[in-house]
């Protein structure tokens, strides 16, 4: 959301104001949430964001969704004069104001087991017929589910997020992919996110040919395999310049719902190859033997791990990746392009 803003606060005739967790914000945005908002946002990030909350903490987790909403609603009320909210996750459109004014609303892949809840179509329904909408999830997989659930009531428009430019600088020699190779896994420790990388891994790592690298915030009580190299969290700078640049590939095995994942797409604005479970996500993303490898099995998982370990098919799908994502995703400054071209559309300027 950081690179989000800057990019949008860099486009002519735009005045922001964000409410959000606490950090730097551009000249030309300014923070709507109160200093008390901000410090309970960046407790709320400290314990790993709402969605683990409400995963992780029991019945008491169940405030805090609450006080999220109350605390945003209060925020519409006192910016009554903006011309048009765009709001990041349905959840946060809940409590809009019947004030008409129309709303972009981003979705990503958690936000459709949000709408598995009780009356939680109905709440968002009630909110978007008193205005225009337009819902823009990150993957074009969730149009169909969304044009079912409010097609009647909002356009439903993918968009893509951007890549930030560092991750399209990453250089990687052909020289790197040679024994030990080093494979890399950038994900949040929970099950589903994890899926089944011990389990497939484990007959794999254990003779010294290859290693297998991960890092992320633990968010569950997951025993890391002692094979395993794990480095907790790492920050962008450091996995651009100390892990992509000399990593065999990336490695996600996840079931989680995911959108469009980030990681995923900087890896491949790296020209790193990327070996991924076959998700509708992840298959919206790769396409199999050409930008990356979709596996089903261990079998077809070890199959895609000796493929990419030849350099020469090892550089011919990371330079595809690469290709894709500059024609199909862009930077952020092209994301911001796309949703102005949007905030447009709902206030009828051309």
């Amino acid at each position: 959301m950081r690179h989000l803003v800057f990019s949008l606060a860099r486009l002519p005739d735009l005045n922001l104001r964000v409410w959000a967790p606490p950090g730097d914000l551009p000249a030309q945005a300014t923070m709507a949430a109160s200093p008390t908002d901000r410090q309970w946002l960046k407790k709320l990030m400290a314990a790993g964001g709402i969605s683990h909350l409400m995963r992780s903490g029991g019945w008491r987790s169940w405030g805090a969704p609450i006080r999220l909403l109350r605390m945003i609603g209060a925020s519409y009320r006192e910016n009554a004069d903006v011309d048009l909210y765009h709001i990041n996750w349905l959840q946060c459109a809940l409590p809009l104001p019947a004030n008409g004014k129309p709303a972009l609303i981003s979705v990503l892949g958690n936000d459709m087991m949000l709408l598995k809840l009780p009356l939680m179509r109905h709440l968002l329904r009630r909110v978007m017929k008193q205005r225009k909408v337009v819902i823009c999830p990150n993957a074009e997989w969730m149009q169909a589910p969304l044009h079912a659930a409010f097609g009647d009531l909002a356009a439903i428009q993918p968009v893509s997020f951007g890549i930030d430019p560092s991750w399209f600088a990453v250089e990687r020699s052909p020289h790197d992919v040679c024994p030990p190779y080093r494979w890399i896994v950038v994900s949040r420790l929970t099950a589903d996110k994890l899926g089944s990388l011990f389990s497939w891994s484990k007959n794999f790592f254990g003779d010294g040919s290859r290693e297998l690298h991960l890092f992320g915030p633990m968010q569950e009580d997951i025993q890391v395999p002692s094979w395993i190299h794990y480095h907790g969290s790492a920050t962008p700078e450091q996995l651009a310049k100390e892990w992509f640049a000399h990593a065999c590939g990336l490695i996600t095995l996840s079931r989680h719902a995911e959108g469009r994942p980030q990681v995923m797409l900087e890896a491949m604005a790296a020209g790193l190859p990327i070996i991924a479970s076959n998700l509708q996500a992840h298959a919206s993303i790769l396409v199999d033997g050409e930008t990356g490898k979709l596996c089903g099995s261990v079998e077809e998982f070890g199959a895609a791990l000796r493929t990419l370990e030849d350099d020469q098919a090892n550089q011919r799908l990371g330079n595809a990746a690469k290709r894709w994502v500059v024609r199909e995703i862009g930077t952020w400054d092209d994301c911001a392009e796309r949703y102005m071209q949007i905030y447009r559309l709902l206030l009828g300027v051309t």
